[in-house]
């Protein structure tokens, strides 16, 4: 077998581009997901919200506006990206989760809980 097709072009010669796709290439490293037209809006919504919280606090800044009045909208910002997290694990339990159960497969659960070690640090 060749050798390069053994490892994973992350720890030396990428496969890619002898007929195997990038997906397979970085499969023990590179996961993927799609997501609904739908799932992928509101995850943008919420995201392009914190964005403009984000270019808020810079202008704030660059205006020499009062501490306070920037401190409230690093609140606002923060409430922001907490909801965007919030609604990608959401939508990561109900679907890579539940699928990966269904399908026999205990590594999700394990992987989760490790996720929810380090969101609640």
């Amino acid at each position: 077998m060749n050798d390069e097709l053994d490892r994973c072009c992350c720890e030396g010669p990428s496969a890619v581009g002898d007929g195997i796709s990038v997906e397979e290439a970085h499969s023990c490293c590179h996961r993927t997901k799609q997501r609904s037209k739908d799932e992928y809006r509101a995850l943008m919504n919420r995201l392009s919200r914190a964005e403009g919280q984000i270019r808020g606090i810079r202008r704030m800044l660059d205006e020499d506006a009062y501490c306070v009045d920037i401190l409230t909208q690093v609140a606002a910002a923060n409430a922001a990206l907490n909801a965007f997290g919030r609604e990608l694990l959401s939508n990561h339990i109900r679907s890579c989760v539940a699928t990966d159960l269904k399908n026999g497969d205990e590594d999700s659960t394990e992987e989760l809980i490790r996720l929810l070690q380090k969101l609640m640090k």
